[in-house]
């Protein structure tokens, strides 16, 4: 650690990762107190909120369209021959098509705050091949001159070192050099989510049995407690009902709470709220059915919240990340690859029509792009700009050699 870092540290008590430390980390350097079960990616993602609210941001990214557009004369249009797009829409790899791809790298980037791919280039310094790697096994940098490594260790104990412009990484907040993980700020929560999940599975297990004393009132031997042992294990083990009948005065007291002393059902409830606002995701949308709107009126404005506040940011990170590390600076100002975000708030199919009914009577849409659209074909004189009402195409005179509607006025 740098000595401008120490200074930070003792004056400020911030024990956070500074950028003077050269090594960065996206994990909490101080914990409070112990989690209340082991948190690690594989225990956090037996949390059903936790897997849910992953499986949810990754694979609506990986099933949105990514489209590429070029500007020219005042305006845009798709480019379907851009290299990197091809790239990226068909097979960013050899092993994955886009979906797959997309999907390994949101799961990365919303678990542990950080995505990296290894960028393979042709001569020309095109990108011909994205390769994803594993963010756990990624160590990050930042040299003295400002330049950042990373270094890649393998399950065979092997070590690669990439220069930053072999990799393309992916950040959530954070320094500025690596982003804050979710998984390990979560961790607390996460580890309340997995052993109150261990105790409702210990539980079943034993019927619903909690552990006791058997008081009797005599001193026993070695032998006679370790008989009593066995016959009463039933009173605390196992999810057989059996009929026992404590004799010699003997008295079973319970010491270990409840389900309903502990609040187990109403923690495991809250934890589905706790690890959701953690993630960014509304509880309702993983299938939270406590509250009393679930899937009912207010069900679209709660989506539309969660596209527009918090899945936005993340297509915006990603689209941004892909100019700047994977298009020639050249391309920055005329070319665009974007996710088409208006196909999550598609309509339904009236609403839809009733929108390009309106766009093309207000002379913003032809009909054959109105068409378009709807995935339906072109028809002849549908590339027209029409006017309101009456559907004259915009700039042509009437049969009877009067003036269109647009030079009458």
């Amino acid at each position: 650690m740098s000595i401008g870092g120490r200074i930070l540290r003792f004056f400020t008590g911030y024990n956070g990762p500074i950028r003077q430390d050269g090594y960065q980390m996206s994990v909490p350097l101080q914990h409070s107190g112990p989690a209340a079960a082991a948190v690690n990616f594989d225990t956090a993602m037996s949390v059903s909120a936790f897997w849910a609210s992953a499986r949810l941001l990754s694979e609506t990214v990986a099933a949105m369209p990514i489209k590429c557009y070029r500007a020219e004369n005042g305006g845009r249009s798709q480019d379907t021959d851009y290299r990197l797009w091809r790239l990226l829409n068909y097979q960013p790899n050899r092993y994955q098509t886009r979906t797959e791809f997309f999907e390994t790298v949101m799961l990365n980037l919303v678990t542990t705050g950080n995505s990296y791919c290894a960028l393979e280039r042709n001569a020309r310094q095109e990108v011909v091949s994205i390769m994803p790697l594993m963010a756990s096994q990624m160590d990050v940098e930042l040299l003295d001159d400002g330049t950042v490594t990373y270094r890649y260790y393998g399950g065979d104990g092997t070590v690669r070192v990439f220069a930053a412009e072999s990799i393309w990484h992916v950040k959530l907040f954070g320094n500025g050099v690596v982003g804050m993980s979710p998984l390990a700020y979560a961790r607390n929560s996460l580890g309340i989510a997995i052993a109150s999940a261990d105790r409702a599975s210990t539980l079943a297990k034993s019927g619903g049995k909690t552990n006791g004393i058997l008081m009797v009132d005599k001193l026993l031997t070695p032998e006679q407690r370790a008989t009593i042992r066995k016959n009463m294990a039933g009173l605390t083990d196992g999810g057989a009902d059996k009929l026992f009948v404590l004799e010699a005065d003997m008295k079973f007291e319970r010491t270990s709470l409840s389900p309903q002393d502990m609040q187990l059902l109403e923690t495991r409830r809250f934890q589905i709220e706790d690890v959701a606002r953690f993630m960014g995701v509304p509880s309702v949308l993983i299938n939270d059915t406590s509250g009393t709107t679930a899937w009912g009126s207010g069900i679209q404005q709660i989506m539309e919240g969660f596209y527009k506040l918090n899945l936005r940011p993340y297509l915006e990170r990603l689209e941004s990340s892909l100019k700047r590390h994977m298009m020639p600076r050249s391309d920055w100002d005329t070319v665009d690859i974007e996710f088409d975000f208006d196909a999550l708030l598609r309509a339904d199919r009236k609403t839809r029509a009733e929108a390009a009914r309106a766009e093309v009577n207000a002379g913003l849409l032809t009909p054959n792009e109105g068409r378009s659209e709807e995935g339906r074909p072109p028809k002849e004189g549908g590339d027209d700009i029409y006017l309101n009402g009456s559907l004259v195409p915009a700039g042509r005179g009437q049969d009877n050699g009067s003036q269109t509607p647009a030079a009458s006025e």
